[in-house]
């Protein structure tokens, strides 16, 4: 439906030339037992339209050493909202501000398992960055996603959490399987063929409405407003092999509806080394005709 590669560019204000967003972002690390890829580019409608990209990516390492943790975030901003592309790149540079100020006590946290504190702590994190969004309008205006990686190569447990929608993957032994949490009392989101957690996979944890205690991390300064979206969290301890992989809707809709990409992701990404980034970004841009929407993702290869 589209050409391959970008046709116009989005409108420019001389005066806020700061607030241009590029077609697209790429980055990546290794640290610990991971090699981290992550990309964000502007969808093939946009592209023709000559709109901003809504998707918005941050890559961060706070600390050093085995200490030093690594925060991927990303939003998208809601289509019919003014300034879509600003208010996810602020969600995502808020929550990055909020998980740098906490960064040792998450890293402390994450190394020695205390999910329960970890999951209420970052509850409160996300509930404050999005209320910054919903200040003036009543509706949210954003979502966000995030993964939290340990330096520490002995430490295999990858936290993810965020409100919205979007996707959580696991890729092992070949099969793609849907690990996104679900609703509160409900089931994860309907992914065709895709299969959902096996019964033996790792056990994950969801907010189920009830109150949150304050932020282990962030002293209180208000109560948080109830969030209109579902805060998701999950806890996975990652196997030699697996490439775990968090994206926004752009791609979780094609890979969940079509089996052809996730035949031809998953033979590209099981192979023993994670992509270079140019092959990342190939692989990330295959496109599917009736997708035409941004594609945010970062995957995670485990050693």
């Amino acid at each position: 439906t589209y050409a391959p590669e970008p046709t116009a560019l989005p409108a420019a204000d001389p005066e806020h030339l700061g607030e241009l967003v590029s077609d697209t972002v790429l980055d990546g690390a290794r640290y610990g037992a991971c090699t981290l890829r992550a990309v964000s580019l502007r969808g093939d409608s946009a592209r023709y339209r000559g709109e901003a990209r809504r998707d918005a990516l941050l890559t961060a390492r706070f600390g050093t050493g085995e200490q030093a943790l690594v925060l991927v975030a990303m939003a998208t901003g809601v289509r019919a909202a003014p300034g879509a592309h600003r208010a996810a790149a602020e969600a995502c540079r808020w929550i990055g501000q909020a998980v740098g100020r906490s960064h040792e006590r998450l890293s402390e946290d994450l190394r020695a398992g205390r999910r329960g504190d970890l999951k209420s702590g970052l509850n409160r994190l996300t509930d404050r960055t999005l209320g910054k969004l919903r200040a003036a309008s009543e509706e949210p205006t954003a979502s966000l996603r995030c993964l939290l990686l340990p330096a520490d190569p002995d430490c295999r447990t990858r936290i993810f959490f965020g409100a919205g929608e979007g996707g959580l993957f696991r890729l092992r032994d070949g099969e793609w399987l849907d690990i996104e949490p679900g609703e509160p009392g409900g089931t994860p989101p309907a992914a065709g063929a895709l299969p959902a957690e096996t019964p033996d996979g790792d056990r994950l944890t969801l907010d189920l409405g009830i109150p949150v205690p304050p932020s282990p991390y962030e002293p209180v300064v208000a109560p948080a407003e109830p969030p209109p979206m579902p805060f998701r969290f999950r806890a996975a301890v990652a196997r030699p092999g697996d490439v775990l992989m968090m994206c926004t809707s752009g791609l979780a809709d094609p890979l969940r509806g079509e089996a052809a990409l996730r035949a031809f992701l998953g033979r590209r990404w099981s192979r023993a080394a994670a992509p270079g980034l140019a092959g990342f970004l190939a692989d990330t841009r295959t496109r599917v005709k009736g997708y035409a929407d941004d594609r945010t993702a970062a995957a995670v290869w485990e050693a």
